[in-house]
């Protein structure tokens, strides 16, 4: 089956968890890639989501190792509306 991936970036301005990481990450702008798997058998193209990965540390951070990680993306549609109530309710 064909596959496609999508490139994109999840914003955070606080720090956030997820089940699929180690703790608590800093805020910042993370790199995050969708594998997409495309419907056979329907007559129009479909795409099913298969994988959602966020690259650690955030685009910013400088050295060190970096590491994959794949998440869910309901959990972290999540956590992005979280991070974003939290900007609107937090004055700065």
């Amino acid at each position: 089956m064909p596959i496609r991936t999508r490139e994109t970036t999840v914003t955070f301005r606080h720090h956030f968890t997820l089940a699929a990481l180690d703790g608590s990450q800093p805020p910042g702008t993370y790199r995050l890639v969708t594998d997409e798997e495309e419907v056979q058998g329907l007559s129009f193209l479909a795409y099913q989501r298969v994988a959602t990965m966020l690259y650690l540390p955030a685009i910013a951070a400088a050295g060190g190792s970096s590491e994959v990680v794949t998440v869910d993306p309901d959990e972290l549609a999540a956590a992005v509306e979280a991070d974003q109530r939290a900007s609107v309710s937090t004055p700065g």
